[in-house]
C-alpha cells in the first residue's frame, strides 16, 4: 500500500487555516474540509473585531483567508461533512458527504482536527437570567452582531441603552451545570466590548459583574485597564442570582461579594459573557476517529504541556478550542504545531519505506 502525503484539515478556522497554511508551506497537498460554505470560522462568522487590538475582524483575517485561496497545494471543499474514515497513520481512508448529499473517498496520510467550539446555550442555566424570557438579555455573540451592523440597541425598542451589564462565566466555572472549567476569553471579550459600548455610546454606564477577572498575558494591560481608566468601565465583583423585569427595565439581584451585602440594580441591557463548549463537529470528529475526550468534554491530547496538538490516534492531530477553550493565538499557534506534526509524521514515514 502506497504511502499518501496529503494532509487533511477539518475545520477553516483560525486554527485549520494556519494548519492548512502550514502543511502547503511545507510542500504538501492540503484538503481543506468545511461544513459551513465560507471559510474564517467562528470569529470570521461571529465577531465584528477581535481581542485585545479591537481590529475588524475582516482586515486581521484577510490576509489568512487570500493565503489559502491562492495556494496551488490547497484543496478547498465548503459545505463538506467528514462522515467516515478507516484505516492508519500513512493511509487514511475517509469518506467526505457534501452539500447535495454526494459522497467520495479521500485517501490521506494524516488528519488536522479543528473543528472549533460552540458558545454555550445560557437557557440551560435554569433561565435565572431570562435569556428566552427577556428580549434585552443578550449574549456576547448577539453584541458582535449588533457591532456588525454599527448600532448597539435594546432589542426591545431599537433605541441605545443607557445602563448596560455584563455577567461573566456564563456557563463557565459552574460545577452544577458541569462545565468545571475557565472559558478563558470571556472577560477579556466583555472588556473589549465595553471599550466598544463607550465608543459608540460614550454616556452609556457599564458595569461587568464579576467572579473573578482572567486576564493573560498583555491582555490585563491592553483591554482590562483601557476599559476602567480611559473608558470608565464599572468592575464589580459580586454574584448574579436572578434577572427579572421592571417597568421597561431589567432587575438585577445579587451579591456585592466585595461589600458582603445584597445587590438590586437595574438595566437596559444585559449581556451574558456566554463560555465554550465542545461544538458538535468536535464530538463527531472524535467519534469518527475513535479520539478519546479529556475530563471536560474536549478532544484529548498525550504530550500536554510540551505537545498539545498530538492525540492519541497515531496520525491525527487536534489544534485550536476542540482540545479546550483557547484566544485565537493559542489556536493559531496550535495550528502551526499541528501542520509541523503532521509533515514530520509523513517523512518518518516516508523514510521508513526507503
Amino acid at each position: 500500500m502506497s504511502l499518501s502525503e496529503r494532509v487533511m484539515v477539518i475545520g477553516a478556522g483560525p486554527a485549520g487555516l494556519e494548519a492548512a497554511r502550514g502543511v502547503a508551506d511545507l510542500d504538501r497537498q492540503v484538503l481543506l474540509v468545511e461544513s459551513k460554505g465560507q471559510l474564517g470560522g467562528t470569529p470570521y462568522e461571529h465577531y465584528a473585531t477581535l481581542t485585545p487590538h479591537l481590529r475588524e475582524t475582516g482586515d486581521v483575517m484577510r490576509a489568512m483567508l487570500d493565503g489559502i485561496n491562492s495556494h496551488p497545494l490547497v484543496d478547498v471543499r465548503l459545505e463538506t461533512r467528514v462522515v467516515a474514515s478507516e484505516g492508519e497513520a500513512g493511509h487514511f481512508r475517509v469518506t467526505l458527504e457534501n452539500a447535495d448529499g454526494q459522497r467520495t473517498e479521500e485517501e490521506v496520510g494524516a488528519v488536522i482536527v479543528a473543528t472549533g467550539f460552540s458558545h454555550f446555550d445560557p437557557g440551560r442555566e435554569t433561565q435565572m437570567y431570562g435569556y428566552y424570557e427577556y428580549d434585552d438579555v443578550v449574549t456576547l455573540v448577539d453584541a458582535e452582531h449588533m457591532m456588525q451592523n454599527g448600532r448597539m440597541v435594546r432589542p426591545s425598542t431599537g433605541e441605545p441603552p443607557e445602563r448596560v451589564a455584563f455577567i461573566q462565566c456564563v456557563g463557565s466555572r459552574d460545577r452544577q451545570i458541569g462545565n468545571t472549567y475557565c472559558s478563558k476569553v470571556c472577560c477579556g471579550i466583555a472588556s473589549k466590548q465595553s471599550i466598544e459600548i463607550k465608543r459608540m455610546l460614550p454616556n452609556a454606564k457599564i458595569f461587568i459583574f464579576y467572579i473573578d477577572m482572567r486576564m493573560y498575558g498583555f491582555w490585563e494591560d491592553q483591554i482590562y485597564w483601557k476599559a476602567q481608566e480611559e473608558h470608565k468601565v464599572n468592575y464589580v465583583r459580586g454574584i448574579v442570582t436572578e434577572i427579572i423585569k421592571k417597568g421597561d427595565k431589567l432587575l438585577i439581584k445579587g451579591e456585592d461579594t466585595t461589600m458582603g451585602r445584597p445587590m438590586e440594580v437595574t438595566m437596559d441591557l444585559v449581556i451574558l459573557s456566554v463560555g465554550m463548549e465542545p461544538s458538535r463537529g468536535t464530538l463527531q470528529m472524535g467519534q469518527i476517529f475513535g479520539l478519546p475526550r479529556e475530563p471536560h468534554g474536549f478532544l484529548a491530547t498525550v504530550g500536554e504541556p510540551l505537545d498539545t496538538v498530538s492525540t492519541p490516534v497515531a496520525g491525527v492531530f487536534v489544534a485550536g478550542a476542540a482540545a479546550g477553550p483557547k484566544d485565537i493565538e493559542d489556536s493559531v499557534s496550535m495550528g502551526g504545531m499541528a501542520a509541523a506534526k503532521a509533515v514530520g509524521l509523513l517523512n518518518r514515514l516516508a523514510r521508513a519505506l526507503v
